[in-house]
């Protein structure tokens, strides 16, 4: 069985060191880094399946970092917990809404990492059939490589904003996103896209996938999901 790989951002190397320990231990593939700035140059080529990240960084903070991270596409299903020392509410709630998964405050139990990091993984673990880099959902299909869509073997039009708020979506059928989670994930410098924005471009694709329209889920007051 593969083993997941996890990657910790710590700048302080004793807490570094702890965390390592405990996931390697745990069974996990752990890859430390002091700062964000390494990650980042790592992550154009490597994806791990989960990230744990410290907010308090030299350089490039946390919540930096977090916001580049869920820019990528590659990115987008990755899990970040945010671990940190900070733990005032508008701390958490920032984090949360760059998109980050999971928040833990420091001093922490091991054993309480380790159940959060399992449990971010179950809850990112593979609800639909990727191969080839598809998504296959029910009577969806979804290619990512080709920017095609198709219902129930019927090709879609979608605009390049719908089609990443679809796949977006359906990389992790339940999982409830934010409307700023979905317009960092889909920004780009050349469109303008704000919650409203999204709440439209929503609309636009259920109409598109007809009787399958029903798999877009609203969360009031939260954002949107697709149904399980």
């Amino acid at each position: 069985m593969t083993k997941e790989k996890i990657w910790l951002v710590e700048d302080e190397e004793d807490i570094l060191a702890l965390i390592y320990y405990n996931l390697e231990k745990e069974g996990f593939v752990v890859t430390g880094f002091t700062n964000a700035e390494d990650m980042l140059v790592r992550a154009e080529s490597e994806v791990p399946d989960l990230l744990v990240l410290d907010v308090m960084l030299p350089g490039i903070d946390g919540f930096e970092t977090c916001r580049r991270i869920k820019r990528k596409e590659s990115f987008t299903t990755t899990p970040i917990m945010m671990l940190t020392a900070r733990g005032e509410e508008r701390d958490i709630v920032s984090g949360l809404e760059l998109g980050a998964d999971d928040y833990l405050t420091k001093p922490f139990s091991p054993k309480v990492l380790i159940a959060r990091v399992r449990a971010l993984l179950r809850r990112a673990g593979p609800q639909s059939v990727v191969a080839q880099n598809q998504i296959h959902f029910g009577e969806l299909v979804i290619d990512k490589d080709r920017y095609e869509v198709l219902v129930s073997g019927n090709p879609v039009s979608l605009t390049v904003t719908e089609f990443k708020i679809l796949a977006l979506l359906a990389g992790k059928p339940g999982w409830v996103y934010s409307r700023d989670q979905i317009i960092n994930s889909v920004h780009d410098d050349n469109i303008s896209v704000t919650g409203r924005t999204v709440d439209v471009q929503i609309v636009s694709l259920r109409k598109k996938l007809g009787d399958q329209q029903f798999l877009i889920e609203t969360v009031r007051g939260v954002g949107y999901k697709l149904g399980v």
